[in-house]
């Protein structure tokens, strides 16, 4: 599938973006970006995960906390301590979630495609955002 890369392609642009931005950002923007881009990374992984491989709901559900938690903890420590524990708390939580609302939608191309497309957007929305911070 094509979208797993494409999760991780964004997520990697968006915090390349953010990395040279990250003080002229203030708190507020900082807090929802942190939440923001583990969450869709977690809900992106778990969804496409569990589409592929339906039997194996455990390590689809392992593998998406693992990536949410460490993508919270890479996107929240470019601020600080606090967006540090909301970026990995909000990871860990879409990582559990995802594969739940993966086996709700029972190999649903159409809503995986429209979960993509929220992802991306929000990516882009974070990205347009800090621009004009």
């Amino acid at each position: 599938m094509i979208f797993y890369p494409l999760n991780f392609l964004s997520a990697y642009v968006l915090y390349i973006y953010l990395y040279n931005r990250r003080t002229r950002i203030d708190f507020h923007l900082a807090r929802n970006i942190t939440m923001g881009a583990p969450a869709g990374l977690a809900l992106g992984t778990g969804l496409i995960f569990i589409n592929l491989y339906p039997s194996l709901f455990l390590e689809a559900a392992l593998l998406s906390v693992i990536i949410g938690g460490l993508s919270g903890i890479l996107f929240g420590n470019l601020f600080n301590y606090k967006t540090i524990l909301t970026g990995y708390l909000i990871g860990v939580i879409m990582g559990i979630m995802a594969p739940m609302a993966g086996i709700a939608a029972s190999e649903e191309i159409l809503f995986l495609l429209m979960i993509e497309i929220v992802i991306i957007s929000c990516f882009c929305l974070a990205a347009f955002r800090i621009y004009k911070a």
